[in-house]
């Protein structure tokens, strides 16, 4: 994919008119002389021409005092490829000349009283770098919008994702979170004096039954992920888990299985999928069978649900459907897959077009006010 195209500068050819003035007489009296000096004042006021515009030479700059320049979309990625560069040059290929322009976000230090130039920015790897995400929350306070909030995302998690999900009636499976196995750093025995132990493992297994999951409660990309038939394989789970906090989790034996993004908290794409499948082919390795509408009304309803109570303008919520029920299983996705490669042409053209609708939108709209509290920045 192309890099973006620079935000070219529309030539405003300079327009104007003749003004001329008319003879005043000799004899006329001096307040004739004067209405004739103001009248000629207002028609050479009038006519005189507005000075062009400068050429805006290099990267274009955003104002929120300039209504004239553009809006800039900024992008800030990690290792992937596909779905950044391409989005950013769908944007400058379609809004380029008109008033939005997009581009890669490249940091210095960032100084407190700075201005972050960007209307909005998309931010697909600030989980993996804690530079990136104060920048962000500093960026949202300042006024820019920001996909996915940073704010909520640093406090989320997925046990309590779950606990959100039952609250807007989406069904989820049983979960249980467990204590650290391990200390974690600069801890000791007496920082853990809060916990029970031994733990409760009977009453925890008959809660949630086997086989089950063992999950990291703030994991991505099934990374931790084991599934435990009995209480010796959990246990075995549980200590090679070290200084994760794990959660135990329901399985679902599922009769279907789909993953769905969720954009701008209003639309939704409903994908086939197959988790059992290696990871290039869970798209692909699917049943070509008809979906009952009435279960691709209700996963669009809860997709809607679920993003509305957490605040992703960008999430995939994946179901497992068991007796007809879709299950919400993972939904703590705010920098979801949407690379060419693993999802697809279809899949990842829907996704390209959907984001760069929203982020165009947001851009376009009015900037917020600057939030000084983080208070402020989660409610935004």
């Amino acid at each position: 994919m192309s890099k973006s195209k620079k935000q070219s500068t529309r030539k405003t050819a300079k327009s104007g008119t003749k003004s001329g003035t008319k003879k005043v007489a000799a004899k006329k009296s001096a307040s004739g002389k004067s209405a004739a000096r103001k009248s000629t004042a207002r028609k050479s006021s009038a006519k005189k021409p507005k000075p062009a515009p400068k050429k805006v030479s290099g990267r274009p700059r955003v104002s929120s005092r300039t209504k004239s320049e553009p809006k800039v979309i900024g992008v800030i990625r990690g290792m992937e490829t596909t779905f950044p560069d391409g989005l950013v040059h769908r944007i400058n290929e379609q809004y380029g000349d008109k008033g939005v322009h997009a581009e890669f976000v490249e940091l210095d230090a960032i100084r407190m009283d700075g201005d972050p130039r960007y209307a909005v920015i998309l931010d697909r790897i600030s989980h993996e770098v804690p530079f990136y995400r104060s920048y962000l929350k500093w960026a949202s306070l300042k006024g820019t919008y920001v996909v996915n909030n940073p704010f909520w995302w640093s406090a989320d998690d997925k046990f309590i994702d779950n606990v959100i999900a039952e609250g807007v009636g989406v069904a989820v499976p049983r979960t249980v979170i467990l204590p650290h196995k391990e200390h974690l750093p600069n801890t000791d025995a007496s920082t853990y004096r809060n916990v029970k132990f031994p733990i409760d493992w009977d009453a925890a297994f008959a809660y949630i039954g086997f086989p089950a999951f063992m999950k990291p409660h703030d994991g991505g990309g099934w990374r931790g992920v084991t599934k435990v038939h009995n209480p010796e394989e959990l246990f075995a789970a549980y200590d090679e888990s070290g200084t994760d906090c794990m959660m135990l989790q329901e399985n679902i034996e599922f009769e279907d299985y789909f993953r769905c993004y969720g954009i701008g908290r209003d639309k939704v794409r409903i994908m086939r999928y197959n988790p059992l499948a290696e990871s290039v082919d869970r798209y692909f390795d699917v049943p070509d069978t008809p979906v009952d509408p009435s279960l691709m009304k209700r996963m669009e309803r809860d997709v809607l649900a679920l993003c509305g109570a957490l605040g992703y303008d960008m999430n995939t919520v994946e179901f497992a459907v068991r007796d007809g029920v879709p299950y919400a299983i993972d939904f703590m996705n705010p920098a979801p897959d949407a690379d060419y490669h693993s999802v697809g042409l279809d899949n990842y053209e829907w996704v390209i077009n959907t984001m760069m609708d929203f982020l165009v939108k947001t851009a376009k709209s009015s900037r917020r006010k600057k939030q000084f509290t983080a208070n402020g920045a989660l409610e935004g």
